[in-house]
């Protein structure tokens, strides 16, 4: 696939890219709204502290997570067609509900159901899994999440301007906001009436049960269950980060452990429930998939996408304190990592395509991330700046070159739960930043910056002695069994879909 080739508008596997990757956009664009309008929330809404600001900030995020898990079960059981437009409507109604909230409980709450908008990521994954062959597949998945991404870039950038310019007055910002969720609802009909599942010709292959994720072996089971723990845990962080700011009582922070707690228990059962049966009566050699491959990737997504999310929050005012720097000079340099983001990814996933081993390139990323995040923790007010911002860049690459090169292999290691799959990967990419957040209020900014080179440097050992090439890395077709293949070639009748679009 040839950069040309993106503005063939016609070809239909061209146009759903574009319309999937707008998608997500539209819901990075949504979810991270706040931010960039947070002062002006502040000065209107006499009551609303800094640490209101923090604590809204942890809601945004916490519910992505389990969000992850859930969008990717809906997602293989009834396609990425409906899971999308219904999500982006329904995310429409909190995003309102939080532009014009006057209370804080308005606000808490409609920030906390918003952030599970969070989870689109995972829907365009399995999207672009079903229009593009494995050869090409690296390289779509790189446009869909690098353009998608810039979403949040995009608001910082609009918002501001959009709230104070166009529309002006002290409520500019309330109606900047709706406006958020106004273009989710819209976005989200338009998606579902111009877009379908599959290409002419072929059927979405869905797993036999969407309740948990299906394994192969006793295990693989094992795993899936001690890797399923740390997401609750996550989640558990980010109460107790609350409980600490004063924004939830001690009873509260015990009542959500509880419920965790609780959850994870059915998470567990609903995996025995899927797996044991099927283990049971043994699996098909054909049809095994080893779920060490799945852990592989859930490493790589924390080190690299978790790095990320941590490394934004903080940079800004690392560079400015570091370099005696002006707010906004330092919030210029921190915004090359989003800007990078367009280029970064898809040069992930183009790699990953034409190089002849999907193992070894995430390899060499995972490396170059290590001695990337190694530098910029050496970093001191006698460096350059130049040089500084140069490395920092150069780490960026390294950084979402490598998450594109993560969800360049996702799709290929079990076709039908890819959605199953690419939830979990991508929750474990939010449970990285909970975590090295968290760390970063005990430490010092080149501590940090330590910290994340080491976790970086343990997903790579993971990946050397758990990662294995998938099959047809570079074919023309998935790796599909013959019952797959079999009810691929089933078609019912195809959704009518707008030709002139």
């Amino acid at each position: 696939m040839k950069i040309v080739e993106l503005f063939q508008f016609k070809n239909e596997q061209i146009k759903v890219l574009h319309f999937t990757w707008f998608a997500f956009f539209v819901s990075f664009f949504a979810w991270f709204s706040m931010a960039p309008l947070a002062t002006t929330m502040m000065a209107d809404m006499n009551w609303l502290t800094k640490e209101h600001i923090a604590a809204l900030g942890i809601c945004n995020v916490v519910l992505t997570i389990p969000a992850r898990i859930i969008i990717g079960q809906l997602l293989d059981k009834f396609g990425p067609r409906i899971v999308y437009s219904g999500l982006l409507i329904t995310m429409s109604i909190p995003a309102i509900i939080f532009a014009f909230g006057d209370s804080w409980s308005q606000l808490m709450i409609s920030r906390l159901v918003l952030g599970s908008i969070g989870a689109s990521f995972v829907i365009g994954i399995r999207m672009v899994a079903e229009w593009f062959p494995p050869k090409n597949v690296g390289f779509a998945e790189g446009i869909y999440g690098g353009w998608g991404n810039f979403g949040s870039a995009a608001a910082a950038i609009l918002l501001p301007w959009f709230a104070l310019t166009v529309l002006g007055g002290e409520q500019g910002y309330r109606y900047a906001l709706a406006f958020t969720g106004i273009l989710c609802f819209v976005y989200g009909i338009i998606y579902y009436i111009f877009i379908r599942d599959t290409p002419e010709g072929k059927k979405l292959v869905r797993p036999k049960k969407a309740a948990a994720l299906e394994v192969s072996s006793w295990g693989d089971m094992v795993q899936l269950i001690i890797w399923t723990l740390p997401l609750g845990g996550a989640v558990a962080i980010s109460a107790w980060r609350l409980e600490g700011l004063g924004f939830i009582t001690s009873n509260v922070l015990y009542a959500i452990y509880t419920t965790i707690i609780l959850v994870l228990i059915y998470q567990v059962y609903a995996i025995l429930k899927v797996n044991v049966p099927i283990l049971k009566v043994g699996v098909p050699e054909q049809d095994k998939y080893k779920f060490k491959n799945v852990a592989a990737l859930n490493s790589t997504y924390f080190a690299n996408f978790g790095a990320e999310l941590a490394i934004v929050s903080m940079l800004p005012m690392f560079f400015q304190f570091t370099f005696s720097l002006t707010p906004a000079q330092a919030g210029m340099i921190a915004s090359s990592f989003a800007f990078v983001n367009l280029l970064a990814r898809p040069l992930g996933g183009v790699l990953s395509d034409r190089m002849g081993s999907r193992r070894k390139v995430m390899l060499v990323y995972m490396v170059g991330i290590t001695f990337g995040l190694l530098l910029m923790g050496l970093m001191n007010s006698n460096w350059p700046l130049i040089l500084a911002v140069t490395i920092t860049i150069l780490t960026s690459m390294f950084i979402q070159g490598a998450e594109g090169a993560t969800f360049a292999v996702i799709p290929m290691i079990k076709k039908r739960v890819t959605g199953q799959i690419a939830g979990m990967s991508g929750a474990y990419g939010n449970v990285g930043s909970t975590i090295y957040l968290t760390l970063y209020t005990f430490v010092t900014p080149q501590q940090f910056f330590f910290i994340l080179a080491t976790g970086a440097f343990v997903s790579f050992v993971i990946c050397y002695f758990m990662l294995e090439e998938p099959k047809n890395s570079f074919g023309e077709e998935y790796y599909l069994t013959e019952e797959e293949q079999q009810e691929q070639k089933n078609i019912s009748p195809p959704i009518p879909i707008r030709k002139e679009a």
